[in-house]
Protein backbone atom coordinates (compact mmCIF):
# COMPACT_ATOMS: atom_id res chain seq x y z
CA UNK A 1 0.00 0.00 0.00
CA UNK A 2 1.72 3.51 -1.35
CA UNK A 3 0.03 5.40 1.40
CA UNK A 4 1.38 3.21 4.25
CA UNK A 5 5.14 3.81 2.66
CA UNK A 6 6.88 6.58 5.41
CA UNK A 7 10.20 6.39 3.81
CA UNK A 8 8.62 7.07 0.32
CA UNK A 9 5.50 8.37 0.78
CA UNK A 10 2.85 8.79 -2.56
CA UNK A 11 2.22 12.40 -1.23
CA UNK A 12 3.48 15.78 -2.01
CA UNK A 13 4.26 18.96 -0.69
CA UNK A 14 2.84 22.30 -2.26
CA UNK A 15 4.07 25.80 -1.08
CA UNK A 16 1.93 28.91 -0.15
CA UNK A 17 3.26 32.08 1.16
CA UNK A 18 6.02 30.14 3.09
CA UNK A 19 4.26 27.54 4.13
CA UNK A 20 3.90 23.88 3.09
CA UNK A 21 1.08 21.33 3.31
CA UNK A 22 1.02 17.46 2.27
CA UNK A 23 -1.56 16.39 -0.77
CA UNK A 24 -2.66 13.15 -1.23
CA UNK A 25 -1.54 11.64 -4.53
CA UNK A 26 -4.95 11.38 -6.14
CA UNK A 27 -5.94 14.71 -5.19
CA UNK A 28 -3.05 17.18 -6.60
CA UNK A 29 -4.97 17.17 -9.97
CA UNK A 30 -7.38 20.28 -7.86
CA UNK A 31 -4.17 21.67 -6.39
CA UNK A 32 -1.92 22.06 -9.41
CA UNK A 33 -1.55 25.50 -10.69
CA UNK A 34 -0.96 23.84 -14.23
CA UNK A 35 -1.25 20.36 -16.23
CA UNK A 36 2.24 18.58 -16.48
CA UNK A 37 2.61 19.24 -20.00
CA UNK A 38 1.72 22.63 -20.71
CA UNK A 39 3.25 23.76 -24.36
CA UNK A 40 3.36 27.43 -25.72
CA UNK A 41 0.80 28.57 -27.64
CA UNK A 42 2.02 29.61 -31.63
CA UNK A 43 0.49 32.89 -30.58
CA UNK A 44 1.60 33.35 -26.68
CA UNK A 45 4.40 35.66 -26.02
CA UNK A 46 7.34 34.57 -24.47
CA UNK A 47 7.17 36.58 -21.01
CA UNK A 48 3.20 34.87 -20.45
CA UNK A 49 4.82 31.55 -21.45
CA UNK A 50 8.16 31.61 -19.59
CA UNK A 51 6.77 31.16 -15.52
CA UNK A 52 4.78 27.62 -17.58
CA UNK A 53 8.33 26.84 -18.85
CA UNK A 54 10.47 27.15 -15.77
CA UNK A 55 7.65 25.20 -14.00
CA UNK A 56 7.97 22.53 -16.14
CA UNK A 57 11.56 22.35 -15.92
CA UNK A 58 11.61 21.97 -12.03
CA UNK A 59 9.04 19.20 -12.27
CA UNK A 60 10.97 17.28 -14.66
CA UNK A 61 14.33 17.67 -12.19
CA UNK A 62 15.99 20.26 -14.80
CA UNK A 63 16.93 22.38 -11.46
CA UNK A 64 20.69 22.68 -13.01
CA UNK A 65 18.97 24.25 -15.92
CA UNK A 66 16.56 26.12 -14.38
CA UNK A 67 18.97 29.12 -13.24
CA UNK A 68 20.40 29.55 -16.70
CA UNK A 69 16.76 29.69 -18.22
CA UNK A 70 15.39 32.03 -15.78
CA UNK A 71 19.20 34.32 -16.58
CA UNK A 72 18.19 34.13 -19.94
CA UNK A 73 14.49 35.12 -19.90
CA UNK A 74 15.07 37.84 -17.82
CA UNK A 75 18.40 39.03 -19.72
CA UNK A 76 16.17 39.05 -22.88
CA UNK A 77 13.37 41.34 -21.40
CA UNK A 78 14.89 43.65 -18.86
CA UNK A 79 18.67 43.89 -19.48
CA UNK A 80 22.10 41.61 -18.57
CA UNK A 81 22.58 41.05 -15.46
CA UNK A 82 25.92 42.08 -13.92
CA UNK A 83 26.87 39.53 -11.04
CA UNK A 84 30.15 38.74 -9.23
CA UNK A 85 31.76 35.97 -9.12
CA UNK A 86 31.03 35.27 -5.21
CA UNK A 87 30.68 32.35 -2.70
CA UNK A 88 28.01 29.50 -3.15
CA UNK A 89 25.62 29.43 -0.12
CA UNK A 90 27.08 28.73 3.26
CA UNK A 91 24.97 28.17 6.64
CA UNK A 92 25.32 30.18 9.52
CA UNK A 93 25.07 28.55 12.85
CA UNK A 94 22.03 29.73 13.87
CA UNK A 95 19.19 32.50 13.16
CA UNK A 96 20.75 34.76 16.12
CA UNK A 97 20.59 38.17 14.54
CA UNK A 98 23.59 39.08 16.00
CA UNK A 99 25.79 36.68 14.43
CA UNK A 100 24.41 37.93 11.31
CA UNK A 101 24.80 41.44 11.79
CA UNK A 102 28.40 40.79 12.65
CA UNK A 103 29.23 38.29 9.60
CA UNK A 104 28.22 41.61 7.64
CA UNK A 105 30.25 43.75 8.87
CA UNK A 106 32.22 46.10 8.04
CA UNK A 107 29.05 47.03 6.05
CA UNK A 108 28.14 51.25 6.32
CA UNK A 109 24.35 50.24 4.75
CA UNK A 110 21.59 47.42 5.44
CA UNK A 111 18.74 46.82 2.93
CA UNK A 112 16.24 44.63 4.50
CA UNK A 113 14.30 43.22 1.61
CA UNK A 114 10.56 42.00 3.09
CA UNK A 115 10.64 38.34 0.63
CA UNK A 116 7.18 38.08 -0.15
CA UNK A 117 5.84 41.00 0.28
CA UNK A 118 8.17 42.33 -1.98
CA UNK A 119 7.87 39.06 -4.36
CA UNK A 120 3.82 39.76 -4.85
CA UNK A 121 4.49 43.16 -5.07
CA UNK A 122 6.51 43.03 -8.57
CA UNK A 123 4.16 42.33 -11.68
CA UNK A 124 7.05 40.02 -13.02
CA UNK A 125 7.44 37.66 -10.33
CA UNK A 126 3.94 37.48 -9.04
CA UNK A 127 3.20 36.25 -12.53
CA UNK A 128 6.05 33.64 -12.36
CA UNK A 129 4.64 32.86 -8.46
CA UNK A 130 1.36 31.43 -10.11
CA UNK A 131 3.09 28.52 -11.00
CA UNK A 132 6.63 27.80 -9.23
CA UNK A 133 6.97 30.09 -6.26
CA UNK A 134 10.30 28.81 -5.35
CA UNK A 135 11.53 29.59 -9.20
CA UNK A 136 10.19 33.37 -7.84
CA UNK A 137 11.83 33.16 -5.04
CA UNK A 138 15.17 32.07 -7.01
CA UNK A 139 14.97 34.81 -8.88
CA UNK A 140 14.38 37.79 -6.37
CA UNK A 141 17.47 36.22 -4.97
CA UNK A 142 19.45 36.84 -8.44
CA UNK A 143 18.51 39.99 -8.96
CA UNK A 144 19.30 40.62 -5.27
CA UNK A 145 22.74 39.75 -5.82
CA UNK A 146 23.22 41.96 -9.47
CA UNK A 147 21.90 44.64 -7.05
CA UNK A 148 24.30 43.90 -3.79
CA UNK A 149 27.33 43.93 -6.84
CA UNK A 150 26.64 47.40 -7.43
CA UNK A 151 25.15 48.82 -4.74
CA UNK A 152 27.81 47.52 -2.29
CA UNK A 153 24.93 47.32 0.67
CA UNK A 154 24.78 44.24 2.84
CA UNK A 155 21.72 42.74 1.52
CA UNK A 156 18.96 40.49 4.08
CA UNK A 157 16.53 39.06 1.98
CA UNK A 158 13.36 37.46 4.54
CA UNK A 159 10.89 35.06 4.10
CA UNK A 160 8.31 34.24 6.18
CA UNK A 161 8.38 30.55 6.94
CA UNK A 162 6.31 30.92 10.35
CA UNK A 163 3.81 28.67 9.77
CA UNK A 164 5.95 25.59 9.21
CA UNK A 165 5.57 23.23 12.16
CA UNK A 166 8.67 23.02 14.43
CA UNK A 167 11.10 25.15 12.09
CA UNK A 168 13.82 26.48 13.85
CA UNK A 169 14.55 29.14 10.93
CA UNK A 170 17.70 29.40 8.66
CA UNK A 171 20.25 31.79 7.67
CA UNK A 172 21.94 31.03 4.47
CA UNK A 173 24.78 32.70 2.13
CA UNK A 174 23.78 32.91 -1.48
CA UNK A 175 26.47 34.06 -3.35
CA UNK A 176 26.95 37.75 -1.91
CA UNK A 177 23.51 38.15 -0.33
CA UNK A 178 22.11 36.71 3.25
CA UNK A 179 18.58 34.81 2.67
CA UNK A 180 16.64 34.22 6.01
CA UNK A 181 13.85 31.58 6.13
CA UNK A 182 12.21 32.73 9.69
CA UNK A 183 11.37 30.29 12.46
CA UNK A 184 7.97 28.81 13.65
CA UNK A 185 5.73 31.67 15.11
CA UNK A 186 8.18 34.71 13.77
CA UNK A 187 6.62 36.61 10.85
CA UNK A 188 9.34 38.85 8.55
CA UNK A 189 8.31 41.56 9.97
CA UNK A 190 9.24 40.81 13.59
CA UNK A 191 12.86 39.33 12.26
CA UNK A 192 12.90 42.83 10.54
CA UNK A 193 11.94 44.90 13.19
CA UNK A 194 14.31 43.15 15.38
CA UNK A 195 17.51 43.23 13.24
CA UNK A 196 16.90 47.40 12.80
CA UNK A 197 16.87 47.69 15.95
CA UNK A 198 20.10 45.81 16.80
CA UNK A 199 21.37 48.43 14.06
CA UNK A 200 20.02 51.74 15.63
CA UNK A 201 22.25 54.29 15.38
CA UNK A 202 25.17 52.39 14.14
CA UNK A 203 24.66 52.04 10.34
CA UNK A 204 22.00 52.98 7.70
CA UNK A 205 19.41 50.83 6.99
CA UNK A 206 16.70 50.91 4.36
CA UNK A 207 13.85 47.96 4.65
CA UNK A 208 12.10 47.49 1.21
CA UNK A 209 8.20 46.74 1.89
CA UNK A 210 5.11 48.37 1.10
CA UNK A 211 3.84 47.07 4.63
CA UNK A 212 2.79 50.58 6.16
CA UNK A 213 2.54 49.29 9.70
CA UNK A 214 6.09 48.14 9.93
CA UNK A 215 7.50 51.73 8.39
CA UNK A 216 5.53 52.95 12.22
CA UNK A 217 8.38 50.48 13.66
CA UNK A 218 11.22 50.70 11.83
CA UNK A 219 11.21 54.19 11.88
CA UNK A 220 11.20 54.69 15.30
CA UNK A 221 14.71 52.45 15.08
CA UNK A 222 15.98 55.09 12.87
CA UNK A 223 15.32 52.97 9.14
CA UNK A 224 14.06 53.84 6.51
CA UNK A 225 11.34 52.37 4.05
CA UNK A 226 10.97 51.85 0.62
CA UNK A 227 8.21 50.75 -1.04
CA UNK A 228 8.03 47.95 -3.03
CA UNK A 229 7.14 50.38 -6.26
CA UNK A 230 10.78 52.37 -5.45
CA UNK A 231 12.41 49.72 -4.80
CA UNK A 232 11.72 47.80 -7.98
CA UNK A 233 13.01 50.88 -9.61
CA UNK A 234 16.26 50.68 -7.99
CA UNK A 235 16.52 46.71 -8.92
CA UNK A 236 15.87 47.02 -12.07
CA UNK A 237 17.90 50.47 -12.93
CA UNK A 238 21.23 48.56 -11.85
Amino acid sequence: DPARDIDDPASSIFCTHGAGFEVKWDEVDSYAHLPLLNLRRADEPESVAAPRKIARSVADGGAPELEKELLAIFERTYGAIRRRDILPMQALRSDDKRELIRALEPAEEFVLVDGYNILFAWDELKELAKSNLDAARHVLMNLLCNYQGYRGCAVILVFDAYKVPLNLGTVEKYHNIFVVYTKEAETADSYIERVTYELRGRRKVRVATSDNLEQLIILGHGAVRVSAKSFHDEVFGT
